[in-house]
């Protein structure tokens, strides 16, 4: 059975290219819409693309349709869909602009991908996602082992992604020479850290605690003092591996960089679990950071400078990304404003059934506002 068409790898090579060189996209971002491509071709045959018809986009969206995870055994998610569809809607745009492909492909048939609007609505739609407060975050710390130096790096990992708030690609590749005890700032060089679109900022600690700095301060120099680590090696090391008698086993540090993230989030549900909580993924502790900030910054500029340490050049980024007031703490403001006004007209309510107390307080309410 065929695998794979000879032409079509040429030309997905030429796109790989395309994506990378002109738009800039990262080698991971590739992958998922190679993968997108790879699994339309696995539906429809490993067609020539020059052979497209929009029976075979709707055909694959279908196929999708009725697809489960392999995983949940449950339907695909309505965002996993989506973010296929549009790969390739975008892949074949691309395509319809190609010598070859000019007479056989029309921009318009790129548009038989795009998902049915109601789909789209669904996967773009914003969910509440569990975030941790700071205490659970300084409980699920104290309740940390510390009797080996994994032990110890695990828990200093935790505070560290607590009181700077950097994203868990950039803590993986972030060296002792990027972080400064004296000043208390870490200085995310794009040059050497995996930073989000390679940009580079200066992050100030956040003021989450004494105790969780001296967590990472403590790490700091166990590594430089004890370790005799140097500026350029890894501030969190990754695991060394040996093989022993079961098997292959941990032992201790390497002075290598983490490759990817993958450790981190395994440690952060290690932890959590220990600590008798549910897991929240290191990229949460950004949501807790800025829910932080919304009860601490009083001005303007403190809130502008709390957005700037978590490497947001505006603003608005750190309210519509992460800014999303929490169920719990919603309910809370509605409660207080159902008594506030309650408050004001508690002298007029008495007798009158629901419907009349809605009505005034929709009267007073445009009354104040006008």
């Amino acid at each position: 059975m065929r695998k794979h068409h000879p032409e079509n790898e040429r030309t997905k090579r030429r796109y790989c290219e395309y994506l990378k060189h002109a738009k800039q996209l990262s080698d991971s971002s590739i992958d998922q819409v190679l993968a997108a491509i790879a699994d339309f071709e696995g539906v429809t045959g490993y067609r020539d693309f020059r052979k497209f018809r929009i029976e075979l986009a709707q055909k694959y969206k279908r196929a999708l349709g009725e697809r489960n995870n392999p995983e949940t055994g449950k339907p695909l998610a309505k965002a996993t869909i989506s973010s296929r569809l549009m790969a390739l809607k975008a892949f074949f745009e691309w395509l319809a602009g190609q010598p070859g492909f000019r007479s056989k492909l029309t921009y318009s048939d790129a548009e038989y991908f795009r998902p049915s609007a109601n789909d789209e609505r669904i996967a773009k739609a914003v969910r509440e996602k569990p975030i941790a407060s700071v205490e659970q975050i300084r409980h699920v710390i104290a309740t940390m082992p510390i009797s080996t130096d994994i032990e110890r790096r695990d828990r200093a990992l935790i505070a560290f992604t607590l009181l700077v708030g950097a994203r868990d690609n950039a803590i993986a590749s972030l060296s002792l020479k990027h972080v400064d005890l004296e000043r208390r700032i870490v200085f995310q060089d794009a040059r050497d850290v995996r930073t989000k679109n390679r940009k580079t900022f200066t992050t100030w600690f956040f003021p989450v605690g004494a105790d969780v700095e001296t967590v990472v301060a403590d790490w700091v120099l166990f590594l430089k003092n004890e370790r005799a680590f140097g500026q350029d090696d890894p501030l969190f090391p990754a695991t060394k591996v040996k093989l022993g008698e079961n098997g292959f086993e941990a032992a201790g540090l390497d002075r290598q960089h983490w490759k990817n993230a993958a450790a981190i989030r395994r440690i952060f549900k290690a932890a959590f679990a220990g600590a008798g909580l549910p897991y929240v993924n290191p990229h949460s502790f950004r949501n807790t950071l800025v829910e932080l900030g919304e009860s601490l910054c009083s001005t303007p500029e403190e809130f502008k400078a709390w957005s700037q340490n978590l490497g947001h050049e505006h603003v608005l980024t750190t309210f519509t990304s992460y800014g999303a007031v929490v169920g719990h703490r919603q309910a809370e403001i509605f409660d207080r404003l159902r008594t506030r006004q309650g408050t004001v007209v508690s002298d007029t309510v008495d007798g009158l059934d629901n419907e009349a107390v809605l009505a005034l307080l929709a009267t007073r309410l445009r009354s104040s506002t006008a």
